[in-house]
């Protein structure tokens, strides 16, 4: 055979393997669709709202007219997701506040509590600065529909503390709060009693006076105590602590079970159709209501959603669980609200139910035909893919990577599902009649387990920090990922390699991912929003030129993370000369003041000086003559002594008159 025969076989293999993606391609487009909200979310300065506009046309009009062109689809879809998330975002249009305000009176109804940990968040509505959310640890007794009133401070919701973390701001914006704060000892002075979801909910919490009640029924954040929290974290099951598919898979087989044996003993019914119709309906009703009743979380909701589908599906007798149905959950959420993206809660459901429905429809493992060892194997691969697809996404937002992880979703998983939570819906249920011995023997349980989870964190290694994982590692990620769950294969190549392209994507993507984390330097300067707060990396420990800060608490955790110190260790202050921060490093130097005084004085010379390149200041400072050794943002600088800014010149940072 001839080169020519050979690259002509080898061609048509190759269009035919191209050609047969195309039957994948409905699976893509969402996926597609969130790489372009990733975009628009993670750009540094805001995009030009006809941008905006034209986007989402050419996104609508790919989809209408060149539905049959698989590359303009793919741009349409990516375009169509940049457009979607900027749009929603000019819509939402949050009216936060321009600045801080202290010694003030607070006055507002209260739509929603939260309890957390030592403090009682509270959600109200002023007319002054629209919907806010302030703490008071004076354990107020107030209920939802109340109007307060009280002394307290409010503040702007900050930025991210470092380039490509977490973005406060960002998240209250999409959530409505135009400010957080405090409020001290807040005085009822209307009292009226909204009925809704949330008052029933502060009703159960008040009656349980269960943290694993607050946590496991109604999804209160922080209410488990923050060093139970880091236990369970190290152990990798942290995920259990927010509503997610892990509790609505339970009650939805509780429920379905119920009145699955409630129709099949009414004859009247199931002989004019199936039980398992009108069960899967009541069962539905009832998920309603519990997620109603949770908070309505992004997990929450995204687990709700898949409920549904596959409620619709098992009613309709088709396929219960695909790719195809987590793909149309995935697409509903994110035109939803494009911001779910983002969170933690979302990427980290997602990434596990893509990979374990990869994992059970499209792998199908061979399974052995002993059942205990059936069981132990499921279980196993389970706890394992969950655990692989999920770890970029952890280190990404936590810093850190539980080793243990797998152990602790072996061990402890199946007693919060057997164990704990049918007791913590029993307990609940008894406590709102007045019996708490049911929940007592509960945390009697739960306090063993702890003990037990305890004695694995102290094993060597139970928990690496990792730093942050940058967006370009995160995506590389991802792509291996997708390039793993979404490519088909094609038989009729010969080489163990070709024939197996999707693995071969996912190792070259996931190997570029590992590559891309693992050169990127970490920051040794850094510098909040307000400018009132730096950290800088001295002998590998951070320092800082105040230990404390309320305004910026966050900030010495966040900056730990990033040097891989654990977040309860002492801050360490910086040196200081009269009022000033000098740091020198072998490639540069930086002077710092926060107080006006030193700033005045020294200005000139710092200006003039060849050996400082960068000067900061609490003081905004603007010199034509040393603009460049102005630091004139927030952000980092690297040991080579690169400046690298955090974007704040987007919607969610810039206050609306």
């Amino acid at each position: 055979m001839n080169l020519y025969s050979v690259s002509k076989e080898y061609f048509n293999r190759v269009y035919n393997w191209i050609k047969l993606q195309k039957t994948n391609l409905f699976l893509w487009s969402p996926i597609i669709m969130a790489f372009g909200m990733g975009l628009y979310f993670t750009v540094f300065n805001e995009p030009n709202i006809i941008l905006l506009i034209l986007s989402l046309v050419f996104g609508i009009c790919g989809f209408s007219i060149f539905h049959k062109k698989s590359l303009i689809i793919i741009l349409s879809c990516f375009a169509f997701g940049f457009g979607y998330a900027g749009i929603y975002s000019h819509l939402k249009n949050t009216q936060q506040i321009s600045h801080d305000i202290h010694n003030l009176e607070i006055v507002g109804t209260v739509t929603k509590l939260e309890h957390a940990g030592d403090k009682l968040r509270i959600f109200l509505n002023t007319d002054k600065y629209g919907k806010i959310r302030v703490s008071s640890k004076d354990n107020p007794e107030i209920n939802i529909g109340d109007t307060i009133s009280g002394a307290g401070g409010l503040f702007r919701p900050s930025p991210a503390y470092m380039p490509q973390t977490f973005d406060f701001a960002r998240w209250a914006y999409f959530n409505g709060i135009t400010a957080t704060g405090y409020i001290n000892h807040p005085t009822v002075i209307n009292t009226k009693t909204n009925k809704n979801f949330n008052h029933i909910r502060w009703k159960i919490h008040t009656e349980s006076k269960s943290f694993l009640t607050d946590a496991l029924i109604l999804g209160y954040q922080k209410t488990l105590p923050p060093e139970h929290r880091d236990i369970w974290t190290q152990n990798g099951i942290a995920h259990i602590w927010s509503i997610s598919g892990f509790h609505l898979t339970l009650l939805s087989g509780w429920f379905l079970a119920l009145f699955y044996i409630i129709f099949r003993c009414i004859p009247k019914i199931t002989k004019r159709v199936p039980a398992r119709i009108p069960a899967a309906i009541c069962a539905w009703v009832c998920l309603i209501g519990y997620v109603a009743l949770s908070g309505s979380g992004i997990a929450t909701l995204r687990s709700f959603v898949m409920a549904t589908l596959v409620m619709v599906a098992f009613i309709l007798g088709r396929n219960i669980i695909s790719l195809r149905t987590v793909c149309m959950a995935f697409l509903v959420l994110i035109l939803i609200n494009p911001h779910y993206i983002m969170t933690a809660g979302f990427q980290l459901s997602f990434a596990a139910i893509f990979g374990l429905v990869w994992l059970w429809t499209d792998l199908k493992p061979t399974l052995p035909t002993n059942k205990a060892l059936k069981y132990l194997y499921a279980t196993i691969l389970t706890a394992l893919t969950a655990t692989i697809f999920t770890t970029p996404f952890i280190i990404a937002h936590f810093n850190s990577i539980p080793l243990y992880g797998l152990i602790g979703n072996l061990v402890f998983l199946p007693i919060f599902s057997f164990v704990i939570m049918p007791l913590v819906f029993i307990g609940t249920i008894c406590a709102l009649v007045g019996i708490n011995a049911p929940i007592e023997f509960t945390h009697q349980i739960y306090d063993k387990l702890l003990d037990f989870a305890t004695s694995i964190t102290k094993l060597p290694w139970s928990n690496i920090s990792t730093g942050n994982l940058t967006n370009t590692a995160l995506v590389l990620f991802i792509l291996g990922f997708a390039f793993l769950i979404f490519i088909k294969n094609d038989d009729m190549f010969k080489h163990i390699v070709t024939r197996h392209i999707n693995v071969a994507f996912a190792i070259v993507f996931c190997a570029m991912g590992i590559f891309t984390a693992a050169i990127t330097p970490r920051p040794i300067f850094y510098i909040t929003p307000d400018k009132n707060l730096i950290g800088y990396i001295q002998d590998g420990k951070l320092k800082f030129n105040k230990t404390k800060d309320s305004n910026n608490y966050f900030a010495f955790e966040t900056w730990k993370k990033s040097n891989q110190e654990p977040t309860d260790t002492p801050n360490i202050k910086l040196n200081k000369t009269r009022g000033i921060n000098e740091i020198k490093t072998p490639k540069w130097t930086l002077v710092y003041a926060q107080r006006f005084m030193p700033l005045s004085k020294n200005i000139i010379s710092w200006c003039n000086n060849p050996d400082i390149k960068f000067i900061a200041s609490y003081f905004d400072i603007t010199s034509s003559k040393c603009k460049n050794k102005i630091i004139s943002g927030c952000g980092v600088i690297y040991k080579s002594g690169k400046i690298k800014y955090i974007n704040t010149n987007r919607l969610w940072h810039n206050p609306r008159p």
